[in-house]
């Protein structure tokens, strides 16, 4: 029987087993990771060392916003690379003090700090509370149930999902879940402790949930009466993702009160450096100082190169207005995604998200014939189909695929992702 797609050379098939060879030797495995082995890149688009090609509609979980290979992000390495790469923030250099001004600019009048990651991002906002609460023996923080805000043991403890902690108890001290969207459950669960509250304006690991307005207006007016900090994780959901620099900027589009609406800190990282390790958190101007000399630090925190490249990154969205993009495409994206759910009611349950963070909703494994051998979730089985048809996306959970692709994705870029996908699920349908 003829093979319809040849199975690659020898070089090749070596080439992809010594690699996932090195890893099994040399790499901690604590990444359940895909069978793929990419070699390079270019705009939308990822390799294979096989050749094969990949429209890659999750930008590394939301972080390659201009996609890969952006001649702009290159030129910015090599050229600040040239004049200083590292120093240490025990002196001033300009491309932090801009950056940080870029970032003020986006949200409101605070300071920013800078650091490498977004869980790093989030542990600085738990020590921004922990400082502001420290007098009055007020430590607590409450986060949402399916949040993600991080791998670390503070981290975990935030991230209101069961899966993440199991084997790394006991918790550290300090969080407590309520369900997203419930404004009555956030007022009961205030306790004498509680000092913060934090939020994803769309949750990503929890399934691409966004914060219903209401819902943000009423925690701003919660943390106000009660004397508490609000915080934002922007990680995953910010950087124009939504089409506005923060996704809270864009869910209170137009809605009475929406334009006073500010937080008390917000995460950022991912797209911030569209690839190259950044990660930074903002506070507000009347907590801006709370973090006094020696309170907090960061090595690598806001290096000229991490910064110099995160400004070309603002600077390339700003010029070719990709917030724009990212908000009309994304609208057309996921009315697309809405005709699928409506077409294939027996696979796809429904679409949900903002922008370019969208969610397909698959219908219960047990519904889909084609999934039912397998023990992997209807999410992973989907997420796999779809590398076959040569395109990348995240799964979330057991039944969301979630599409997170770069900014400056194409419309036919766009459409020929919608058509892979379809292909997909009429496949399993």
């Amino acid at each position: 029987m003829k093979e319809i797609v040849p199975s690659p050379p020898p070089l090749v098939h070596n080439q992809f087993e010594s690699v996932r060879e090195l890893f099994s030797q040399n790499v901690v495995p604590s990444y359940g990771r895909f069978d793929l082995v990419f070699s390079h890149g270019a705009g939308s688009y990822l390799f294979d060392v096989a050749g094969k090609r990949y429209l890659d509609l999750g930008a590394g979980i939301a972080v390659c916003c201009l996609g890969h290979a952006h001649p702009a992000i290159t030129e910015a390495l090599v050229e600040q690379s040239r004049k200083l790469i590292h120093v240490s923030n025990l002196y001033f250099t300009e491309p932090q003090g801009r950056l940080a001004a870029e970032l003020v600019k986006r949200i409101g009048a605070g300071k920013c700090f800078f650091a490498n990651s977004g869980a790093e991002a989030n542990e600085g906002l738990f020590k921004l509370a922990r400082k502001f609460g420290h007098d009055e023996g007020r430590f607590e923080i409450l986060t949402a149930t399916n949040s993600f805000h991080g791998r670390t043991l503070a981290g975990i403890a935030a991230t209101g999902q069961d899966k993440v902690k199991k084997g790394f108890e006991p918790a550290t001290p300090g969080f407590r879940h309520i369900p997203f969207n419930d404004l009555a459950a956030a007022r009961n669960a205030i306790s004498p402790a509680t000092v913060a509250i934090l939020m994803e304006g769309v949750q990503g690991e929890g399934g691409v949930m966004p914060a219903t307005p209401e819902y943000l207006l009423g925690l701003r007016a919660l943390c106000d009466e009660k004397k508490l900090l609000l915080f934002m994780d922007g990680v995953q959901c910010g950087h124009y993702r939504t089409g506005r620099f923060q996704s809270f900027q864009r869910i209170l589009e137009n809605v009475p009160g929406g334009e006073k609406f500010l937080p008390d800190g917000v995460s950022m990282a991912k797209s911030l450096g569209g690839g190259f390790p950044i990660g930074a958190f903002w506070v507000r101007a009347p907590y801006a100082d709370l973090l006094g000399p020696g309170t907090h630090a960061s090595t690598f925190g806001g290096t000229p190169l991490a910064c110099a490249v995160a400004l070309k990154v603002l600077e390339v969205i700003e010029r070719e207005r990709l917030d724009e993009q990212a908000r009309k495409l994304g609208e057309w994206f996921k009315r697309e995604l809405e005709r699928l759910a409506a077409t294939y009611p027996q696979v796809v349950k429904r679409a949900r998200g903002l922008g370019f963070i969208l969610g397909l909703e698959l219908v219960e494994k047990e519904k889909i014939r084609a999934f039912t051998a397998s023990d992997k979730t209807a999410a992973l089985q989907f997420v796999n189909r779809l590398h076959e048809a040569g395109v990348l996306t995240i799964p979330a959970g057991t039944q969301i695929v979630r599409l997170l692709p770069p900014l400056n994705l194409k419309p036919q870029e766009a459409g020929e992702g919608i058509s892979k996908i379809e292909e997909v699920i009429k496949s399993v349908a």
